[in-house]
């Protein structure tokens, strides 16, 4: 007898672009995701059930383009797919929801507070976070997180995240050599967890208080 899956008859991300082949108003929606993603990247090294995807596509429907958060999480899902890594995130492949999105504000809104929050909401992501470094008298960072079909704001910086087993804040630090405000991953006891380079820094701290030369860690 034959056996029907109407899987089979969707694109898989093979199939379909991997971006929207719009780039990014600047360089900080890149560098704030990256950092984030890093910073998983170290503290759950030894964890293969996550993944976090930096200006990458999530495809929700075949008929419709994809939607590109700046950054967006999601738990449940393999690591690494293959060598070659993800294309795009495929929803009817992954069988998985981003557990959060993440948008970065530029000078140029892209539907951040409107089109794209009321999008996410559908899409039934749960958390769903803002960062606006153009705000001069409101915070800066906005965690929303989704109640009853609808988004309401957490108060705090940080902001845990139970489901996440994380916080996210922003703090001021240095990363690639710019110092300015960067959001960070949090633990339970509102610890920020450290950057690859500072994890780097603390060990050669470590090596010259031995007697070593710090030099060998390259």
């Amino acid at each position: 007898m034959l056996q029907y899956d109407p899987l089979d008859c969707l694109p898989s991300a093979e199939d379909l672009p991997d971006s929207d082949d719009t780039p990014v108003d600047n360089e900080l929606q890149n560098l704030v995701s990256g950092l984030l993603q890093a910073i998983l990247a170290m503290a759950w090294a030894d964890r293969m059930d996550w993944f976090f995807g930096v200006d990458m596509g999530i495809y929700h429907d075949p008929n419709q383009p994809a939607i590109v958060p700046d950054g967006f999480l999601s738990l449940g899902v393999e690591r690494i797919f293959d060598e070659n890594l993800r294309l795009s995130y495929v929803l009817w492949e992954e069988q998985r929801v981003p557990i959060m999105a993440l948008e970065v504000v530029s000078q140029k809104r892209r539907g951040e507070y409107s089109t794209k929050k009321e999008f996410y909401a559908q899409l039934e992501v749960l958390y769903y976070v803002v960062y606006n470094p153009q705000r001069r008298r409101k915070t800066t960072l906005e965690v929303y997180r989704l109640v009853n079909g609808k988004y309401q704001l957490q108060r705090g910086n940080p902001v845990w995240l139970p489901e996440i087993g994380l916080g996210i804040g922003s703090d001021r630090g240095t990363y690639q050599g710019i110092t300015r405000e960067w959001l960070y991953w949090y633990n339970k006891q509102g610890k920020r967890l450290l950057t690859p380079e500072e994890r780097v820094q603390i060990l050669a701290e470590r090596l010259r208080s031995l007697g070593e030369d710090p030099d060998s860690l390259v």
